[in-house]
């Protein structure tokens, strides 16, 4: 795993503590543990912070809201997955609006898909 600074660490702890309506929502349900998999939210990695991250698959969940569409933000969030590519994390990312709609069934989803993967673990 790749490890991060102070200062990441230090605002993934304020994250932790102001998430956002979708994050919380996801969160209520992903932290049960859905499938057996243990999820950690605003998990710093390097000078990153992942919304959800499973260590077991390697594997962040990102939720994404308008703001990720806008401006140099696609170019951004690239190279963001890029870095984290190269450190083999997937990135899943996901819509807000969607967590808000139906947060079961993208927790659901995001189940499915991390244990059916090819590389999923025995």
């Amino acid at each position: 795993m790749v490890s991060a600074p102070k200062s990441t660490i230090r605002r993934a702890r304020k994250l932790r503590a102001d998430m956002s309506l979708p994050e919380v929502k996801l969160w209520t349900i992903l932290r049960q543990r859905p499938g057996g998999l243990k999820f950690r939210r605003q998990h710093p990695v390097g000078p990153y912070i992942l919304d959800f991250y499973c260590l077991e698959y390697q594997t962040a969940i990102e939720l994404d809201g308008i703001a990720h569409s806008m401006g140099d933000r696609p170019a951004r969030d690239a190279a963001r997955d890029d870095w984290l590519a190269q450190r083999r994390i997937n990135v899943v990312r996901i819509a807000a609006r969607e967590v808000l709609d139906d947060a079961t069934s993208v927790a659901q989803t995001i189940v499915d898909l991390l244990v059916s993967h090819p590389n999923a673990p025995p």
